[in-house]
């Protein structure tokens, strides 16, 4: 089946080089990876110190208080790992904690909420192993930016403004960060974070102070000054110093933020509770890597984190749809065909995706029978049911199922702030590839200005992960000490041979979802991804929200306008329930890669007019 043309006139062009590649959804940090690449790093240097960068242009997507999962594949490698930065719930997260003070659901904005931050000690591990740079170096860019100042984008101050009451009324410390003139800011106006660039060149000074265990800090800072005067500082224990400023983010400034939410505070349930992570939690865990899981897509290996995130139902949809004549997202059958599938795909997620043993076994999800009698299910008509699976004939355990008829919740694609004006966060995302071929697909977020009460000492909060945990027993995402919440982080790397894409998305429950679409026009319409990430989009509401209040929408689907009259009467006729989002709605993709043509190349998002790619 031919896929539905390309527009001849894209946003922008696909671009391509052999130098370089980086894109993300914020130009600054594009243009701080690119200075990296620039100066001799590489793709992780780059990426680490865009992440970095991120935490100060995107404040209301990610901050350093939140989470991460990136893909990573240096060069020579078969297959990538996956970086691990999901921290665990703390030890006293328990059910029965949650339920004796009257809740049903683990609240979405609050300290509450937070699992153990794991974005920062992450970056600095991919940093430590698989980068060259200096860590002061790389950290010089974001402490710039916090210190000097830059301008706030429009999506931070319009969240920040339907904040403004929460944080007056209820968070002062967060009415003081951002709204200092006692008003929300506006767009571009230039905005500080001086506590956030005092933690950072705390962490280089732990690093340096690392070196010099054995003597006092201030014989260390008396060193450490003799040493820079002398331009002579050593570099062979680069290793050392990071580990010492990973060590001092644990042990020191996190502990500073959990003691302060630890104080009573406004939750998104109305009611004041302290948080409950504490310095024990944060003294016992580090980031990792581990092994990704993959799946075969039409002579390409498609390669996703665990069912800790959502990843794999990535892998599921690919496999259901794999042998479809028509997979092209704008036309009638293949539209309908994406949605179906994506339902089974997610109500399979929903079930058994989590960091528990009753997790569903990657094999057991894509084994060809069970694939088989899955997509048996898809008919000509929009499913109205939430239909789970039962892989390997086991029994799931059911999660509550929360129908929102009037479709104003599940539907809003990002989840920055719902319809109903209740605080929510969305994510950021970056792709970098080199010249030597390194290459890593990022996806960090939680940590957003509107997730918790700002530690004013630190300049920035805690996530709210745990808000995707379950308050009931034996579900593989129930809330448990130590295990980490089910994340919807999901970057995604694909390969054939010498090419590869390093692919990603913002959005929530709808990240792979928009990730599905430009996909296949990619590797089966023949489309360039910059043609392929402006193509119009769609999505499914039909799945549960990871975010609170965690509801579902029955046959629900988004789509962009621009999909077409046609087709989208067509899919109401068939039964869904179409919520049309506008021209330019649905999707942040970023992509970077390598073409069998040895040709690097790189392409963003036009939506919202904020993502970019650069290379040469």
């Amino acid at each position: 089946m031919t896929f539905a043309p390309a527009a001849a006139f894209t946003t922008r062009p696909t671009l391509r080089g052999t130098f370089g590649m980086s894109a993300s959804t914020h130009w600054t940090a594009t243009a701080t990876a690119q200075s990296v690449l620039e100066r001799g790093g590489n793709a992780f240097d780059a990426a680490v110190a865009a992440a970095f960068v991120l935490h100060v242009v995107e404040p209301h997507l990610n901050g350093p208080g939140g989470d991460l999962v990136a893909l990573v594949r240096p060069a020579g490698a078969a297959e990538p790992v996956v970086l691990m930065g999901q921290g665990p719930a703390p030890a006293r997260a328990t059910i029965e904690h949650f339920r004796g003070r009257g809740l049903d659901l683990v609240p979405g904005a609050g300290g509450l909420a937070a699992a153990v931050p794991g974005a920062v000690d992450a970056w600095l591990l991919l940093l430590r192993d698989h980068g060259t740079w200096e860590l002061g170096d790389v950290l010089a860019y974001a402490t710039r930016y916090a210190r000097d100042g830059h301008p706030l984008v429009a999506g931070a101050a319009a969240t920040i403004a339907r904040v403004a009451e929460l944080f007056r009324d209820h968070w002062p410390t967060s009415a003081e960060r951002w709204m200092p003139e006692g008003t929300p800011p506006a767009a571009d106006s230039l905005v500080r974070n001086p506590a956030y660039a005092d933690v950072l060149d705390g962490l280089v000074a732990a690093g340096a102070r690392g070196e010099l265990a054995q003597a006092d800090h201030a014989q260390a800072d008396r060193a450490l000054a003799d040493r820079a005067q002398a331009n002579r500082a050593p570099r062979d224990d680069r290793a050392a110093r990071i580990d010492a400023a990973r060590e001092h983010w644990m042990t020191t400034v996190l502990p500073e933020a959990a003691a302060f939410l630890a104080q009573p505070h406004r939750h998104a349930d109305g009611a004041d509770h302290p948080g409950i992570l504490d310095a024990d939690d944060l003294a016992t865990w580090r980031a990792s890597f581990e092994p990704a899981v993959s799946t075969g897509f039409r002579g390409w290996d498609v390669f996703k984190a665990g069912t800790w995130t959502q990843g794999p139902a990535l892998l599921h949809t690919l496999r259901l749809i794999e042998d479809s004549d028509d997979l092209d997202p704008s036309s009638i059958e293949g539209a309908h065909l994406l949605l179906e599938a994506q339902k089974l795909a997610y109500a399979d997620r929903d079930v058994w995706f989590g960091d528990a043993g009753g997790a569903v076994d990657i094999d057991a999800l894509l084994a060809d029978d069970y694939v088989a009698a899955r997509r048996a299910l898809i008919g000509r008509e929009a499913s109205t049911e939430w239909h789970p699976g039962s892989p390997e004939g086991r029994d799931p355990v059911l999660p509550p199922l929360r129908t929102d008829h009037a479709g104003t919740d599940g539907s809003t694609g990002e989840p920055t702030v719902d319809r109903s004006g209740q605080t929510r966060g969305d994510t950021c995302h970056l792709d970098v590839i080199d010249r030597w071929g390194n290459v890593v697909s990022a996806t960090p977020s939680g940590g957003w200005l509107q997730s918790s009460p700002t530690v004013p000492s630190l300049g920035f909060c805690l996530g709210t992960r745990l808000q995707a945990t379950w308050l009931v027993p034996g579900h593989p995402a129930s809330l448990t000490p130590g295990r980490r919440p089910r994340t919807t982080l999901t970057p995604t790397l694909v390969s054939r041979g010498d090419e590869v894409i390093a692919i990603g998305s913002p959005g929530g429950d709808q990240q792979d979802q928009w990730q599905l679409t430009v996909l296949l026009r990619m590797l089966v319409g023949g489309y360039s991804a910059q043609q392929a990430i402006d193509a119009p989009n769609l999505n499914i509401t039909a799945l549960i929200d990871s975010f609170w209040p965690r509801t579902w929408v029955p046959a629900g689907v988004a789509v962009e306008d621009r999909l077409g009259e046609q087709v989208i009467e067509a899919l109401e006729e068939r039964g869904h329930r179409v919520r049309r989002a506008g021209d330019w709605a649905l999707g942040r993709v970023t992509a970077v890669g390598r073409g069998a043509d040895g040709l690097l190349w790189a392409a963003a998002n036009p939506r919202g007019a904020q993502g970019y790619a650069a290379g040469r």
